[in-house]
């Protein structure tokens, strides 16, 4: 069923013509070995790439490895961590005068032991790459012309002024990364808080961001439980939207000793025979769209047989009472009609996940990429809830993230809801890091048009385009966006790229900061007003990342950036020094010549952090570890407590880390985990929502019905960290709930002055997280506490759209006959923009989308490729791997259209009448119905090929259609989150 590429009809890649041989073999007897001479051994010259752009793909030849050091050259080694999966695998560089010449993977690393996937094993050509952008560049009159860095920053800053001086802040949109480093991505969101905007996203909105909401508002926090690592405890792992053998696959390493060692169950529950399902002890085919029907049919055999944890629910979790009316609602007949499982399968999965423990549940896109996204991950918590699977080794929600760095671009800010590290955009928030910025609060108030804005979300870069082309009335600031100023985000990425090319088009300015052109640079027919900065790789540059178990990982900068490219830190600080805040926004941050301190902005996030815990992970702690990194257990992620440099510490500090550097806190390897010390790494479910919940419920009373106010206690029942001094539940601390319990006279004096210095009116109020000293977490902490209280975890979430799970169809669905009892919610404003997804779900109906196309197509990853694709289809080791686009399509329907394997096909979508041309491949991956494609392919736009659009000699090797092209309206209302996993298109023979 699955088909190896090789065993297909053979398409051997050609990457190179004879002048890579030739450029490669000359000066071999040269002492000297520097970048330039370098380049020329191991690229291609300029010449060589132009023509390699007009070659067609099927004439690529493979290509050749550099060639070693001169004799007698110094080699030192530096390590860094791959920039594409959030593995977190560690990369050891070869240098010889000031050029990468080599590298291999860090067999010390407890997460990749010596391992890579195709793609890191060939991150040394993101650097080396003659391919990438060499040079600031802008259009003029259809035109690239080369300028200088200092013009750019000049003329591209004077637009920016302007435009905010005519149409305010927010027609200004900051789109970030999640190829940034922490520090980039901190210093991003400063910079838009700068600006005086919250217009201010990064990948996290298309990936991951549902995630967030639905676990953060579950049990405290937005982010994986467990570990990769921890995996190998698992007796039952159930993978619910997620293929880490081609996402993540050293991850699978992991996942596979845990299956094998431990002798686990490995569930896999896709609509597509993935090649993580190859591996699974079951496989389970369900439709598209319908996670929470499966959930809940597997939680209606739980309760019906009693498996549940009942413990667990009594002292830990919220609200059971519902959500049991709710699966109450999905006997197995009504499960089999709307997903299409028998019941059979679905007890024996359930009775596996309840019974056979510990269990975890992982997932990543498969589950976030719909309308219904929050509510899919919310119900897939109420399934871990339910079971007692939480908070222990081998259990918890395992959430696969995307990017390198998406968790810690997440975590530091790059979200249109939040200033760094979750504290929102309340009143409170804003004077918390105005005091961490040491910045005027009402001076900050002031670069807003208003109170009301600078306290209200952003434009989620999902609607980005929609905000450019509404009218102004309908959007929801004082004027439409007409400025995008991107740094490292792909536009093939979004969904409804036919709207976002109008909405490209409809732009003042364009600029885009990234190591490649991206599609960015080509998709419009736009003649001026775009401007391309070439960034260098986080190769090039140092920082700290966090990988999906929330462990920070610091990175050595390699070699200094390639040709002009620089670096994100001076790229922002020399766009601040623009626009006249520089000095502001550095003033606890060296800058050297022009050179920003990667350093001090890490520590400048401690100073912040306390409500994540990026308090402790000093760069000298994180520095420690990458250089010990042999001395942490595998699967336990700790080192030997009698080390002297890392004693006892889990591997990169995983948040929280609380306290300050000084108080050494080891991080927190399992979230929730009552069964150690708070001090160290154990905790507690969050109390973020109170201490009780006012609830008014209708009783019987001598024979009436009557109205009565209950207070539901929302706090843990008996229910404790090892070591609490506190046997119950309890709130979150404050200075007020110190001095209640007498503990405050455990503060310092320097403690307690900085904590009267942020309140003087009323220090009482100061709590764990504005505490900037960290003295109030540290007291909790050493009296066995959570700095944030002891709560149950919420199977309701009052405060969402639908507080328990409600299964809605999607927006295009393929059965309209279930519209009317699972209708999509109503439509309604959200985030400044409309959301008319319920007009769109019935228009669809109406009109009868489903038989015109009658496939469903979902999208996902391929191992050669990440993200957009840019860079990894820039790279000549990758891209002879994959070089077509391509749709898989079930043989049936092939069968029915006379398609072929490999033969070329036209699919249409069923919007904006948009059509794409790729190959097909014939496979029995997906099921009858289902259609599937890549999501990484860009430089191609509805059968036309755009390689001519691209700066000359910039353009990827490999091109091809984008399946966003062809994907249709939805979003999530609660996050913005695109549906783009479950849509519908028709195929036919080209």
């Amino acid at each position: 069923m699955l088909t190896r590429k090789s065993e297909r009809r053979p398409e051997r890649a050609r990457l190179f013509d004879a002048a890579v041989d030739e450029a490669s073999t000359k000066d071999e007897a040269s002492t000297k070995l520097d970048r330039r001479t370098f380049l020329k051994r191991s690229g291609v010259t300029a010449g060589a790439l132009a023509a390699v752009g007009e070659l067609a793909l099927h004439s690529v030849r493979k290509a050749e490895a550099g060639p070693p050091p001169s004799v007698g050259a110094t080699v030192t080694t530096r390590k860094n961590v791959c920039t594409h999966c959030s593995v977190g695998c560690s990369v050891i560089a070869k240098v010889a005068n000031g050029v990468w010449i080599g590298q291999e993977p860090d067999y010390d690393s407890p997460i990749n032991r010596g391992s890579h996937c195709c793609k890191g094993a060939a991150v040394r050509d993101d650097v080396l790459n003659e391919r990438r952008l060499r040079y600031p560049v802008k259009l003029v009159n259809g035109q690239w012309t080369r300028i200088s860095w200092q013009t750019a920053i000049d003329e591209i800053g004077d637009k920016l002024l302007d435009i905010r001086q005519k149409a305010g802040p927010d027609s200004v949109y900051w789109l970030g990364s999640a190829k940034f480093t922490n520090e980039a991505a901190y210093l991003n969101r400063k910079l838009a808080a700068f600006w005086g905007t919250n217009n201010s996203d990064h990948q996290a909105r298309i990936c991951h961001s549902t995630t967030v909401t639905g676990v953060a508002n579950t049990w405290g926090y937005g982010a994986m439980t467990n570990s990769y690592n921890d995996i190998r405890n698992a007796k039952t792992i159930l993978l619910m939207g997620g293929n880490p053998a081609e996402a993540h696959p050293v991850s699978l390493q992991h996942i596979l000793e845990g299956k094998e060692l431990n002798r686990a169950n490995m569930i896999v529950v896709d609509p597509r025979m993935t090649r993580t399902a190859a591996h699974a002890t079951e496989y389970v085919r369900v439709r598209p769209g319908t996670h929470i029907a499966t959930i809940y049919g597997m939680l209606w055999h739980i309760f019906e047989n009693g498996w549940e944890d009942k413990e667990f629910l009594a002292q830990r979790v919220y609200g059971l009472d519902e959500v049991r009316k709710q699966v109450a609602k999905w006997p197995p007949k009504e499960v089999e009609r709307v997903t299409g499982l028998p019941e059979a399968q679905v007890r024996h999965v359930a009775e596996l996940f309840a019974k056979q423990r510990p269990s975890t549940l992982i997932w990543a896109m498969g589950q976030t990429q719909f309308t219904t996204g929050t509510a899919n991950v919310r119900a897939s918590c109420l399934l871990l809830l339910a079971t007692g699977n939480m908070g222990v080794p081998g259990a918890g929600a395992n959430i696969f993230r995307g990017h390198t760095n998406v968790q810690g671009a997440t975590d530091l800010g790059l979200d249109v809801t939040s200033l760094p590290l979750y504290y929102g955009l309340a009143e409170e928030a804003w004077r918390h890091w105005c005091r961490v910025w040491e910045v005027d609060y009402d001076w900050m108030k002031s670069r807003f048009p208003d109170k009301k804005l600078m306290e209200t979300p952003g434009i989620p870069s999902t609607r980005w385009f929609d905000a450019t082309l509404l009218p102004t009335n309908q959007v929801s600031q004082p004027n439409p966006v007409q400025a995008m100023f991107i740094m490292g985000h792909g536009v093939n990425t979004i969904t409804r790229m036919p709207e976002a090319v109008k909405g490209i088009e409809k732009l003042e300015l364009l600029v885009v900061c990234d190591p490649y052109p991206t599609a960015w640079s080509v998709l419009s027919e736009r003649k001026n007003g775009t401007y391309l900065l070439p960034a260098c790789t986080s190769f090039e540059m140092e920082g700290s990342r966090t990988n999906s178990n929330r462990s920070l990982q610091w990175g050595e900068k390699i070699v200094d950036p390639v040709f002009e490219s620089k670096n994100d830190y001076d790229t922002m600080y020399l766009f601040a020094r623009k626009f006249g805040f520089a000095d502001l926004m550095f003033k606890n941050i060296k800058v050297e010549n022009g050179a920003v301190s990667a350093e001090d902005i890490l520590r400048e996030i401690n100073r912040g952090g306390w409500s994540t815990g990026y308090c402790g992970q000093s760069p000298e702690r994180l520095k420690a570890h990458m250089r010990n990194q042999h001395k942490f257990d595998l699967v336990t992620l700790r080192a030997p407590k009698d080390d002297p440099e890392v004693g006892g510490d889990y591997y990169g500090l995983p948040w929280p880390c609380w306290g300050t550097p000084e108080y050494r806190h080891p991080g927190t390897p399992i979230l929730y985990n009552t069964n150690l010390p708070v001090k160290e790494g154990g905790g507690t479910f969050r109390a973020r929502f109170g201490v009780e919940r006012v609830v008014k419920r209708k009783v019987m009373e001598n024979g009436q019905e009557v109205e009565r106010e209950d207070h539901d206690n929302l706090l843990a029942e008996g229910s404790y960290s090892v070591g609490s001094e506190i046997k119950d539940g309890y709130p979150e601390f404050t200075l007020g709930v110190l001095k209640k319990l007498g503990w405050d006279k455990d503060l310092t004096a320097q403690e307690r002055e900085v904590i009267e210095r942020i309140n003087p009116a009323d220090p009482d109020k100061v709590s764990w997280s504005t505490d900037l000293s960290g003295g109030i977490q540290r007291v909790a902490i050493e009296h066995g506490c959570s700095p944030y209280g002891n709560a149950k975890a919420r199977m309701i979430a009052w405060n969402l759209p639908d507080p328990v799970p409600v299964h809605r169809e999607p927006i295009y669905t393929p059965r309209p006959d279930l519209v009317a009892d699972y209708p999509t919610l109503p439509d309604a404003k959200q985030f400044r923009v409309p959301n008319i997804g319920f007009s769109v779900q019935k228009a669809a109906v109406d009109r009868a989308i489903s038989k015109q196309f009658p496939l469903i197509l979902s999208s996902g990853r391929l191992v050669e490729y990440e993200g957009g694709g840019e860079e990894t289809r820039s790279n000549r080791w990758l891209a002879e791997l994959k070089q077509h686009m391509y749709v898989e399509i079930n043989p049936a329907d092939a069968a029915e259209r006379g398609i072929v394997d490999g033969g070329w096909v036209w699919v249409t979508g069923a919007e904006n009448s948009s059509r794409a041309r790729m190959k097909a491949m014939v496979t029995e991956r997906v099921g009858k119905g289902v259609a599937w494609m890549p999501f990484h392919f860009a430089g191609w736009y509805e059968g036309a090929n755009l390689r001519a659009k691209y700066p000359a000699g910039a353009d990827p090797i490999v091109l091809g259609e984008s399946v966003n092209t062809l994907t249709t309206y939805g979003y999530d209302p609660a996050t913005g989150m695109q549906e783009p996993k479950a849509t519908l298109c028709q195929i036919r023979a080209a």
